[in-house]
Formats: C-alpha cells, structure tokens, sequence
C-alpha cells in the first residue's frame, strides 16, 4: 500500500473527494490543480494553468480539462466530471475509479465492465506542457479512446462566457491541433504519441460551477468552449500519451518524455518526502531571476514570505545550491532597493520595514547550515550594507529611536506578516515598537557583530553590539509586562495587550534580549492559549475580537485573518523555541506536534499544508491550497529534530 493511496469507497464519495486537491507545478511559475476526481471546483483550477507576460502578471487558464470517454460495441462511458447548477454533477464518472495513487505520479485507475483503464498526469519541469498518459490494463474487446478538452483562455481572476469573439479556428498538426481563442494568448498545442481523429464539433458547456468560489462569497459559474474531440484505438496492454502545451513537439517524443520526467520524481512515500516534493513546487526561474512563490494558486512572490520560507525550502532538505541561487536574486533586489533604484526583480513588498530584517535571519541559518566563514565570505558586505541602512534612517517606515528599539508607523497600511485589510485600512493596526521586528533587530545586531568579529572587523562588531545591548535593555522595559508575556505592540501610551503569536520569534530565535525565565514564561502563555494541532493562533480565546472561523465572503475572512485562525509557520518558531528551552526532554512533545501536520498529507491539497487552519476544532484547513512558509518550516523543524535523534 502506497503513502498517498485512495481506495474506490473514498474515491466514489463526492463529499470525500471534492475537498481533496492536487497540485503539481512546473517550478516556472505555471501548474496544474484540480481534484483528486478532476472536477474543478475553483476558478483557479486547470490542466495547464500559465503565465502569459504580455497580457499581465497573472497566470492564465489555457486547458481547463479534458473528459475521457471509453467506447466500446458502440457504447460510450464518459470518464469526466462537472458540476452544473442545481448541485448537478455530469458525466458522473468518478463511479468508474477504483483507485487513485499520488505516490510517484498522480494515477488514477478506472473500471468500465471489463474495461481496466490507468491515467497519469506528469507537469513538464521548466516547460509550459501537461503531458497525460493512458494505458489500457485490460479490455476483451476492440475499445476506442475519446478525448474531448474544456478550453478557457482567461486570467484566473476572471470567468469566461459564450462570446461571438472567441475564434472558433484551428490547425491540424503532427497528431493534432494548434488554436488559440484570443489575441495575445499564445496558441494550444493538443498532440497525441499516436495517430488519431480530430472531429471538429464546436460547442460551449454552459453553466459550470465552482463552490469553491461560491463558498467564499464569489461569482462561481462559467462556460467553457469544445472544439471537438480526438478518437484513438487503443489496445490492451497499450499507453496513449497525450500532450498540451504552448509548442509544438515530435509525437514520438512524447512516451519518451513522460518516462523521463517520471523518472525523475522523487517518491512521496513519507511525511518529509511529501514535503520536499512540496518545496520544489514553490520555486520560480524566470530566466536569470530565481524566487519563491508564496503560495498556490494565486499568491506571487512576497519578500517576506521568501525570506522566512528560503531555508527550510532549501537548507532543510540539503540544497544549499538552491539557496544561494534564490539569494543571488534576492541580493541584487536588496540591493537596488537600497539604492533607491527600480525594484526589477519581481519580488514584490521588500519595502515593508520588518523585510530586511527577515532576509538577515534567513542569512543567519545559512551560516548555521554551512560556516560562518562561508556565510561571511558570500554575504558578509551585503549584511553590513542591510545594517548600515537601518542604522543611518534610511528606510521610510523603519526609524531607529535613541532607546535603541525600531519605530515604524502601520496605521495607514499594514507592514508585517498580520496585513490582512478592510476598506484599505488594516484590520490589526500593528504600529510603533513591533515585538517580532525588535527582536529580529536584536538578533540581526548579535549575529552580525559575531560574523564580524570572527572576520577581524572589532570595530563595527564592538558597535553593533553596543547597539544590542542598549536594544536588550529596552526591550525588555518597553514589551515585558506584569503577567509575564509581552505586548504585540507599543505606541507611547498605547500598549497592545492582546496575546498573539509574535512573542514566540523572542523565545525562538537564537540571539534574545529576554533570560531563560521571561522565554519559559513566554512559551508558557504560548503554550496555553495560542497552540493548537495545526498551528498557533494569532490571537488568544481569552482576547477580545477573538474569531476563529475562516468562512463567508471576503469582508468576513479579512476580520478572521488573523484574529484567532491557526498558522502551522509559526509552529516552526514554536518548536525551535520549545526545544531550546527544553532540550533533549523536549524531542518527544515536538514530535508528538508534528503528528498533526503528517495527517494532513491526505487532506486539502494532498502531500502539501494549506495556507491556515480554523483556530477552534475541527480546525479545518482554508485559504491558498499549498503555503510556503507553512512547508518550509514543518521541514525546517524536521532538520532541527533529526541533529536532536543523533
């Protein structure tokens, strides 16, 4: 029995299947999602779902489906499966499957009669191309293979209607066809390995819904254009591969192409290969330009998100390569932005005050995974440059206060992680001393005068770490209050009693203005108000506003964000803290932690975690299907525990 393996009892129940999703990108910023059936059920899902630059920066549903239909004696079984309006689902062939296997590749086995039939779809790695393989695994009698594609052409943002402008043309090509709806898109090429008919026989499908969307207080319906369908015969014991892309291929290359790629799939046969499988999904090269994308299927690259996400992404799984390649393109962004030029790196928000700050951390656990002299050799000007731009004022949201602690204004627009917003304004007006960004400041200070010192600067390391000590002293003056944990945030008389997460990053991080007692009293409120299975609440039961329910349309998702749901990122810092508090006693509670998150690799999107949880049970899982930081810090822990198990 496989890790990721659905039997047919589970696979026939609609209730079971529609909320599990399935996920594979092509580590350019292109994907493929749907369900684990192939019923799409957000406007995001698609069988080739990319990037068009010349129209706009989002990704664009080319190929939304494709419906399989197994002939027979002139019976037809139609294999695919839509819902309509009146919770009306067609062709119903989810009835057929008998199994479904995400292990290597995502098969799914189907059984008409006597007629066995497996289905594998592989992401073409760097390439715009879905290529989708069928072999016939029994059959008693000739059987024939009818392939009929659902063709959207929109921005994922967008639905798409029977409309007199879409071109209803087409090109026959070597096994195939080439078309294109709309100006500006790039042409679909639809091929098969193997001779087959093209039968044109235009038509919309009318009236397909998405509940995804419409749970979420959205439009959710649309029509979809068929220009026809491919018939192919197919024998048993045969494999058809069928290919969609934006080029052209040589159909004899195309079984050869699946063996290839498949062959270079690292198995999801545990928890931690779910998870680096999930990791290499967040990358984005983009010619010389390498990020990471905060998340699937609509979130881009976020600074922050890829800072706080780089390591576990890359050094958790022992790719320090990738890292530095990822850096590399970070550091020229950095750069520019500290220098007042154009930031042509699409790496969006790395003007918000606590990033920089973030991209300091991120350097500090390359330094623990390689050397510090290695560390200090590759980025050892650009982290001086990074604190001498804080230090002088630099930054327009970030002023550096005689006490030592870092000022910056969010009243007008949110500036950390917690930015969810309502008519433009921010739910949670985080503004003033901001705990997590005094302590990254704090531990950003005590690193780099160690990287400096160890390097002969003493006399910016006796500097920076004057600074520190100032920083410590009023840290713990400005944030520490009577009950022992500390204010979220603090502006003149206004101080933030709420209990939130962001105390935990103090406790975590290894450079810390607090001693051991304040970290056990701060792990210990954590503890006992903010954990959960999936995650730390982002803000305590017992605090006012408390809303813990990620459901309804946007307005009342924005005033959830971050007002109770549970995110499993920052359960990465909880566990960090957790084990430097405790130690070796403290192995046995972290992995009991992750027992929660291990469940997860068969729900929601399947191998990957989601976005958030619900902060109450059963701490369901919302929002975006796959999150970066959430892996990347599962991972990171993962790394940390097994130097623990040596």
């Amino acid at each position: 029995m496989s890790y990721l393996h659905f039997d047919k009892t589970l696979m026939t129940n609609l209730e079971e299947t529609l909320p599990r999703e399935i996920l594979r990108t092509n580590r350019s910023g292109a994907y493929h999602c749907t369900t684990i059936v192939d019923c799409n059920t957000r406007k995001y899902h698609g069988l080739l779902v990319i990037p068009v630059p010349n129209l706009d920066d989002e990704n664009h549903v080319l190929l939304s489906s494709l419906d399989e239909t197994v002939i027979q004696h002139g019976a037809e079984f139609n294999l695919g499966l839509h819902k309509y309006q009146g919770n009306h689902f067609s062709p119903n062939g989810h009835k057929y499957i008998r199994e479904f296997d995400c292990e290597h590749v995502p098969a799914t086995t189907y059984r008409v009669g006597g007629v066995i039939l497996r289905k594998e779809k592989i992401f073409v790695h760097y390439e715009n191309r879905i290529l989708i393989r069928y072999t016939l695994l029994e059959a008693h009698s000739a059987t024939k293979l009818r392939l009929r594609p659902f063709l959207a052409f929109r921005s994922v943002r967008e639905y798409t209607h029977e409309n007199s402008q879409a071109s209803r043309e087409y090109q026959e090509i070597d096994n195939g066809i080439k078309t294109c709806m709309y100006p500006d898109y790039p042409e679909l090429f639809m091929q098969l390995n193997r001779k087959n008919e093209f039968h044109f026989d235009p038509d919309w499908y009318r009236g397909i819904e998405y509940p995804k969307e419409q749970e979420r207080g959205y439009d959710f319906n649309e029509d979809l254009y068929v220009p026809g369908y491919f018939e192919v015969d197919i024998k048993k014991g045969e494999s058809i591969v069928f290919s969609a892309g934006i080029s052209e291929i040589a159909p004899n290359q195309l079984k050869k192409m699946f063996e290839s790629e498949a062959a270079d799939r690292t198995p999801r046969d545990s928890f931690y290969h779910c998870l680096k499988n999930s990791a290499h999904q967040f990358h984005n090269k983009q010619g010389d330009d390498h990020c990471l994308l905060a998340g699937y299927p609509w979130f881009k690259c976020r600074a922050r998100d890829m800072f706080i996400a780089l390591p576990g992404l890359t050094l958790a799984i022992d790719e320090v390569d990738e890292f530095e390649d990822v850096m590399a393109t970070a550091e020229k962004a950095i750069r520019n932005y500290i220098s007042g030029e154009s930031l042509a790196h699409n790496i969006n928000e790395l003007d918000d005050p606590d990033v920089l700050l973030w991209a300091v951390w991120s350097l500090q656990q390359y330094a623990k995974e390689t050397s510090h002299e290695q560390c200090r050799s590759k980025y050892g000007a650009l982290l001086e440059e990074i604190m001498h731009f804080i230090i002088k004022r630099k930054h327009d949201n970030l002023f550096l206060h005689e006490n030592g602690l870092l000022y910056a204004n969010g009243m007008d627009k949110p500036i950390t992680w917690m930015n969810s917003t309502v008519n433009g304004k921010p739910v949670i007006p985080r503004t003033g001393y901001i705990v997590e960004i005094n302590a990254l400041w704090y531990n950003a200070l005590r690193f780099v005068a160690d990287l400096l010192r160890e390097g002969g600067n003493e006399p910016l390391a006796v500097s920076l770490d004057a600074q520190a000590e100032k920083t410590g002293v009023a840290f713990v003056d400005v944030f520490r209050n009577e009950y022992g944990y500390l204010f979220d945030y603090v502006d003149g008389n206004m101080m933030d009693w709420s209990v939130r997460p962001n105390m935990i990053f103090t406790v975590a991080f290894d450079y810390s203005p607090l001693d051991r007692v304040q970290k056990k009293q701060v792990l210990d409120i954590v503890t006992k108000e903010l954990l959960t299975p999936k995650g730390l609440r982002t803000l305590s039961p017992k605090s006012g506003g408390y809303n813990p329910n990620y459901v309804g349309p946007q307005l009342q998702r924005d005033y959830a964000y971050h007002q109770g749901t549970a995110w499993p990122w920052l359960m990465g810092f909880y566990m960090e803290a957790y084990l430097k508090i405790y130690k070796m006693s403290g192995v046995s509670f972290v992995e009991r932690q992750l027992i929660g998150f291990e469940a997860e690799m068969t729900n929601h999107c399947i191998g990957s975690l989601p976005e958030l949880f619900d902060g109450n049970p059963p701490f369901k899982g919302r929002g975006a299907v796959s999150f970066a930081m959430n892996v990347a810090e599962i991972l990171r822990i993962l790394k940390l525990l097994s130097k623990y198990n040596l």
